[in-house]
């Protein structure tokens, strides 16, 4: 039965009205109501450990506490979204209420975490809307929430250990004057501001998620025949990695890029309708979000045959040397923004090189009159990562982009050169060629660590790297 069916049946007591909700339920003979209820094992209620997250999360809850005193907080995890008619989309808590509950993957929607205040600080409190009782109609009848149709639910003790917070009914929560809701911005300011530097836990998470977006990467290397033979190539490297996000993880942590060709130019390119042609690069831009919620975002631009040809190469070796510098510039206390303005170096640098620029490097670099170079990469080079993949975007402009690194501190590099297929200020030769290399990087004390370092990055490794995978 698949979820077009969840509406087909009704308690025999409601009555059938023709609409779109209502127009092919199935009143309950009087037999299914007697006997529903009954004839049913005991479930056994064991307690569950707490999650290897719980201590994390109440010492993030207890930063909250301390920085609103007095305040009421709610932080609500969302609610399922429709897809269309009686259809909903996948549920994902809100990134918030994930990284403050430890519930991840799992999260129930409509839950509420609320801090009620007190002389000492807060009392918190998980609500959701708890398992219902196999006596209840809710068990049989309602196809949103009812085990009958989604399988179990969790039990409010069964989720007090296993997150190590105080839970109860949903229906106990009420709302007052004066809340403070995620709408409140400096409520969710703080809240990104506080995923800025990651703890023991979220590092692991994001090495693990690194790992298995590695293995999605070998998967498409080794579908690259299968997908040049299909009309739609592209969607084939996106399927390949689907497969290995679901399997391993808990999805992707965004729409996964399959950009082939001049496809490869359009930043956000998520159609991945597009045939693979020998000859051309492909940019698969894909993470792995971890069953935590802690995602990857990492970028390789392969070659489709197997070998750049020398103006591919030039290009590639480029961008890698762009990502090289500005992993050189990262170091603690250094400005978040000079990361991107030690790509930027390489970037204007080369292209003037190649006579593209109308100016020279230095004049392009000019904050105020240049830019000319920005038009081969408009995009930044870096962006915090974590339980969102572009993590942290509400911290205030002087913690983010004008913050200073810390240990901790996750982020991307990930320059690029895009010369589109209509772009008559490059030669053809270089038009439809687009390129990015993208990691993920930790701040440590003694400098950055390149978390997906292990995924090879120089053209010669990249070349290498297809052929040992595609060789077996």
């Amino acid at each position: 039965m698949n979820t077009a069916d969840r509406d087909t049946i009704a308690e025999a007591t409601e009555p059938i009205v023709e609409n779109s909700s209502t127009n092919r339920k199935q009143p309950f003979p009087q037999g299914f109501l007697d006997t529903i209820s009954t004839g049913w094992a005991e479930r056994p209620e064991t307690l569950p450990a707490a999650r290897a997250q719980a201590p994390y999360a109440a010492r993030r809850r207890a930063a909250v506490s301390a920085a609103f005193p007095g305040k009421r907080l709610v932080i609500e995890a969302g609610s399922l979204k429709q897809r269309s008619n009686d259809t909903d989309y996948v549920f994902r808590a809100h990134s918030a209420f994930a990284h403050l509950t430890g519930w991840a993957s799992d999260a129930e929607p409509d839950s509420v975490l609320v801090f009620d205040p007190t002389d000492a600080g807060h009392d918190v409190t998980l609500y959701f809307r708890e398992r219902a009782d196999r006596t209840t109609t809710e068990f049989y009848a309602d196809a949103t929430i009812g085990e009958f149709w989604i399988g179990p639910r969790p039990a409010l003790a069964g989720v007090a250990a296993d997150l190590g917070v105080a839970t109860d009914h949903l229906a106990a929560f009420e709302a007052a004057d004066g809340d403070l809701t995620l709408d409140d911005a400096e409520l969710a300011r703080f809240l990104s501001e506080l995923r800025l530097v990651k703890d023991e836990f979220e590092i692991a998470e994001m090495r693990r998620a690194v790992e298995i977006t590695a293995a999605g990467f070998d998967d498409i290397i080794r579908a690259l025949p299968q997908a040049v033979e299909h009309a739609r190539g592209e969607r084939v490297v996106e399927g390949v990695f689907h497969r290995r996000a679901r399997e391993d993880g808990n999805g992707e942590g965004y729409d996964t890029i399959a950009a082939s060709g001049p496809h490869a130019c359009y930043l956000h390119w998520t159609r991945n309708d597009g045939a693979l042609v020998p000859g051309n690069l492909i940019l698969v831009d894909a993470g792995v979000e971890a069953d935590s919620l802690y995602t990857a975002d990492i970028t390789r631009t392969l070659p489709v045959s197997g070998t750049f040809t020398e103006v591919q190469r030039r290009v590639y070796e480029t961008v890698r040397e762009a990502a090289d510098a500005a992993f050189a510039a990262a170091r603690v206390g250094v400005p978040f923004r000079e990361v991107h303005g030690a790509a930027m170096t390489v970037i204007a640098e080369r292209t003037a090189e190649w006579g593209l620029l109308p100016v020279t490097a230095e004049e392009a670099l000019d904050a105020d009159a240049g830019g000319q170079h920005r038009r081969y990469m408009v995009h930044g080079t870096s962006h915090h990562l974590g339980i969102d993949v572009h993590d942290c975007a509400q911290a205030r402009r002087e913690m983010y982009y004008d913050g200073l690194l810390e240990p901790g501190m996750v982020f991307t590099i990930e320059p690029g050169l895009y010369f589109q297929i209509d772009d008559l200020t490059v030669p053809a030769e270089y038009r439809g060629i687009g390129v990015r290399i993208e990691d993920d990087i930790l701040m440590t004390a003694d400098g950055p660590v390149n978390l997906s370092a292990g995924i090879p990055r120089t053209a010669d490794d990249v070349e290498a790297w297809i052929r040992r995978v595609q060789q077996g």
